[in-house]
Formats: structure tokens, sequence, C-alpha cells
């Protein structure tokens, strides 16, 4: 990938250089937006119909595009320069957002072009992720990586998850329109933020390299990942932890009101102890990778993990549950700066767009059937039954997994990974 590498070199360890405080405030900005629409998607489809059913297939909609095109859009990011293509995705979402509020305005919107709506959004979402995670070693110094997630990520939950909730909903009450056509205007000033980055992010072929076909592109990145052990481990680590996390979240409000005796309040308050807990791990992340290492890190949060949904299991307490909540946005986040980190510094540059996707596929392809397992858990055994359940399959996988997750082994990776980030 071309660049300026004569900048990239001569920043010092620690400054992340303008063109990374371009693509943060970009996300920030972008993720507020975002987070607003999430609260007002539900609320818009909720004012129109109360069936559950059709409520929920906002969500679906939304998510299923992972399924379908993630291996699609790492290929087509791996192919185009990932900086136009970003923005060319953020002017699309623009529009499309500002469509729908206009839409809201004049009273013709329906529920099937909402589903519509957020599939676009969706499908959008797997090639605008795949290329941010993938342009990121472009800008910085390698060892300046772990840094640099951990405060994309800090942005990312101040802004979407503890900024924008409330303010969805307070814009949503002042008109439905309103917090539709913010998510266009921060999709419009993310465009211009990421246009304004210098340089040029896009692979650059070998010269004599023959052409290859979109599928043989996308084979040779599912090969590449399944071939390293390491992330072949944490994919599938990440998909069985979301799928067992998804169970969890889907009846919690039930969990809430009915065992904890909470109150839409409570409840509201309860959730922004993950975001309080996901903040201080993104401030945390590099000073613990440097002092503990990436793969003890790793085994504790699996501990982490497993402890903090048996102790929600047993607990009536809203405190304690919260405190667990937030140890669990710690872990979380954590587990996303290192992880995220790792795939930048191991993966070859040419091939960043297309085992990201394959390694999302795995990570995220169970989250919808994960809900379903929490419904049917809580429904024939209790509410409780999707912590317990989510507990037990993270202390197996910690039995399973904990050999390979050694810095030992991390570190031997990382020696023996060809030199695809920033050196």
């Amino acid at each position: 990938m071309s660049r300026n590498d004569g900048e990239v070199q001569g920043l010092s360890r620690g400054d992340l250089g303008p063109e990374y405080r371009k693509l943060w405030a970009a996300s920030t900005v972008s993720n507020l937006g975002d987070g607003v629409t999430v609260v007002a998607g539900p609320l818009l489809v909720a004012s129109l119909t109360r069936d559950p059913v059709l409520v929920a297939g906002i969500a679906f909609a939304q998510r299923v595009p992972w399924l379908l095109f993630s291996l699609v859009s790492g290929a087509l990011v791996d192919r185009l320069d990932r900086r136009r293509l970003m923005v060319v995705v953020d002017v699309f979402r623009m529009v499309l957002f500002g469509f729908l509020g206009l839409a809201v305005l004049m009273d013709f919107v329906s529920i099937p072009l909402l589903y519509a709506v957020f599939f676009f959004m969706g499908t959008a979402e797997t090639l605008f992720d795949t290329a941010s995670v993938s342009i990121l070693p472009a800008v910085l110094q390698r060892d300046c990586l772990e840094k640099a997630n951990g405060r994309l990520l800090g942005g990312q939950i101040v802004s979407n998850e503890l900024a924008a909730p409330p303010l969805g909903g307070f814009l949503f009450a002042v008109a439905a329109s309103v917090p539709f056509f913010l998510d266009a205007g921060t999709f419009a000033a993310a465009a211009a933020l990421v246009l304004f980055m210098r340089g040029n992010f896009r692979v650059e072929r070998q010269e004599g390299t023959p052409p290859t076909t979109l599928r043989a592109e996308i084979s040779e990145g599912i090969r590449w990942l399944w071939g390293n052990r390491l992330l072949r481990t944490l994919a599938v680590s990440l998909g069985i932890m979301n799928l067992t996390m998804t169970a969890t979240i889907s009846i919690f409000v039930l969990f809430a009101q009915e065992r904890l005796g909470l109150g839409s309040l409570g409840y509201g308050v309860l959730l922004t102890s993950v975001a309080v807990g996901g903040i201080a791990g993104s401030l945390a992340a590099e000073r613990l990778v440097g002092w503990l290492g990436a793969g003890t890190i790793m085994r504790i949060g699996l501990l982490i993990e497993a402890a903090s949904t048996s102790v929600i299991a047993l607990s009536h307490e809203p405190l304690v549950v919260g405190v667990m909540l937030a140890l669990f946005g710690f872990h979380a986040i954590v587990w996303n700066v290192v992880t995220i980190s790792l795939r930048q510094q191991i993966i070859p540059e040419r091939l960043l767009g297309r085992v990201n996707s394959a390694y999302r596929l795995l990570g995220l392809g169970g989250m919808s059937a994960g809900a379903i397992l929490g419904g049917v858990l809580a429904r024939g055994f209790g509410l409780t039954a999707p912590f317990w359940f989510a507990s037990l399959s993270v202390t197996v996988l910690a039995v399973v997994v904990w050999p390979i997750l050694s810095n030992e082994t991390i570190r031997a990776t990382r020696e023996n990974a060809p030199s695809a980030s920033v050196q």
C-alpha cells in the first residue's frame, strides 16, 4: 500500500499524527449518529406496530448483511482505495438516512421501508467497518496500534453508548424525523474528515501478477485465516463468546425488570455501567498489554467473562449486577484492543480486508442464533439460564484455548508475520 512513509516513520512513539486524528474524529462523529439511530429506529417501528416479531425484525435486517456480504466486502476492501471507499460509503449513508428522515417528516414511512433502510445500513457497515480496521496500519507505527485502537474504541463508547442513547430518545420525542437527519449530518462530517486524509490507501499489485476472480481472492483470505492457528482460535473464540453474550442480552430487559425489580430508568442506568467499564478499558489497554502481555490479558479476560455471568445469575442486587457489567465492559474493550491490534500486526497488508471480514464472519455470525437461544433457554429454564449457559460455555472455552493464548505463542506469531504494517 502506498503512503507517505517518511511522514509515518518520522512520528515519535505516542504521537499518533494528524491522519489518525482525522480518522478518530470521523469514527467518533459517525458513531454518535449511529447510536442515535439505534435508539430511534426501534422507537419508530414500535410507533407503527406492537408486534414484537416485527419490532425485532429491524435488528435482524441490520445484522443479516454480515452473514451475506462480509466476505465480498473484505475482497473489495483489498481491491479498492480504502479511504475513497469509506468516503463513498459515508456519502451513501448520508443520503440513505436523509431520505429516511424525509420519509418520516412527510409521513410516508412504513415497516418494509424501515427494513430496507436498515438492511442497506448493515450492508454499508460491512464495507466501512472492514475498511476502517484495515486502513489503520497505513497511518501509524506498528507499536502505536494498541493506543490507537484503544482511543478509537473509547471514542466509540462515549459517543455511541453514553451520549447517543439519551440524545436519541430526546430528539425522537421532539420530532421523530430529527434523529435520522442528525445521523445523515454526522455521516457527511465523517466523509469530509476521511476525504482529507493524506495518502493513497490502495493495495498495490505487483507488476506481472495475473488478474484473479473475486471468488479466488475470498478463498485466499479464508485459507490464510484458517491456516493461522492463533487467529483461527481467536475468531472461533469470539464467535462462541458473542453467541453466549447475545443469549444473555436478548432477555436482559426481562431479567432487570422481574429479577432485579428495575423500571425503565433503572434499566437504562444499569446498561450504562457497561460503557463506564469500557471507557476504563480503552484507557488502560495499552499499559496492561505492556505490563502483562497480550496472551495473559486474554486468559484473564476469559476468566472475567465466565465469572461475571455466573455472579449475575446468582444476584438479586442491581448494584452487584452493575459492577459485573462494568467489569465485563472493561474486559470486552481490552479484548478488542488486543485482538484488533494483533490482526493489524500479523495479517499481510494485501489481505487485511479479506482476512478481517472472514474473522468477523466467524466472530459475529452466531449472534442472531444466540438471541433465539437466549429466549428458548429463558422460556424453558428461567431467566438465569442464559447466564449459566454463558458462564459454562466460556469456562470450557478457556480450558480449551488456554495453551494457545500464551505470551510466547503470540510473540512467535508476531515475529514470524510478514512485514504487513508500517515499519
